[in-house]
């Protein structure tokens, strides 16, 4: 799902800061991000995050009742139907939006500063991502972690995702909200970092091979 997630996050983002918010601030450009966030939520990620999730919990149970990702699709659609694959969708849908504006802003305004000391603009790239990606899911991970337990097996638990947030709140405390924190981070600031290096360099490549040709 990683090729079709970023393709719909970076092409929304570029269509709308050119074609909607095309004054480049530091609002602007968070909303892009937004936007951006939102149409990825809907269009791969909801269904993405609830399969694995629920292959993940049920792969930890007793009695493992999917073969493989598709059989768990399969299963999921044939009990549920197709809203099957999209439960937590309103918490998706705000962690996705959050992330995206957050990392968004965060590495335009860091590389910006870390341009006048480095000359290396894909070194300068790697780490404006890093810290995108950090600041990102120390902003949202309490969203995080309610929409990972309302796409879980025990989704029916909770009445939506002000009771869920009431639940872990009243059980465990901030300190619920923050549980997985340090692999998480570890992923995602390995993962925020390499996509935006890599995104910039082959659009700085492709831009400049098509200068070269006109």
């Amino acid at each position: 799902f990683s090729v079709p997630k970023n393709y719909v996050r970076f092409g929304t983002y570029s269509y709308v800061q050119e074609n909607i918010l095309t004054e480049r601030t530091r609002t602007n450009n968070f909303l892009c991000g937004i936007c951006a966030g939102a149409m990825e939520a809907v269009m791969v990620v909801t269904p993405q995050e609830t399969l694995k999730t629920r292959l993940i919990h049920d792969k930890l149970g007793a009695t493992p009742k999917y073969r493989n990702l598709f059989h768990g699709i399969y299963s999921i659609v044939q009990e549920q139907g197709p809203g099957g694959c999209y439960k937590g969708v309103v918490p998706t849908l705000l962690k996705q939006s959050s992330n995206q504006g957050v990392r968004f802003v965060v590495f335009e305004d860091t590389k910006k500063t870390l341009t006048n000391y480095i000359p290396y603009k894909v070194v300068v790239d790697l780490m404006s991502g890093a810290f995108a990606g950090f600041c990102s899911t120390m902003a949202n991970n309490p969203v995080d972690v309610v929409k990972t337990k309302m796409q879980g097996i025990d989704a029916n638990k909770y009445n939506g995702f002000a009771d869920c947030f009431g639940q872990i709140w009243a059980k465990q405390g901030i300190r619920g909200f923050y549980m997985g924190i340090a692999p998480r981070l570890c992923r995602v600031v390995l993962d925020v970092s390499l996509t935006f290096a890599i995104f910039h360099q082959l659009k700085r490549t492709v831009t400049n091979f098509i200068a070269t040709r006109m």
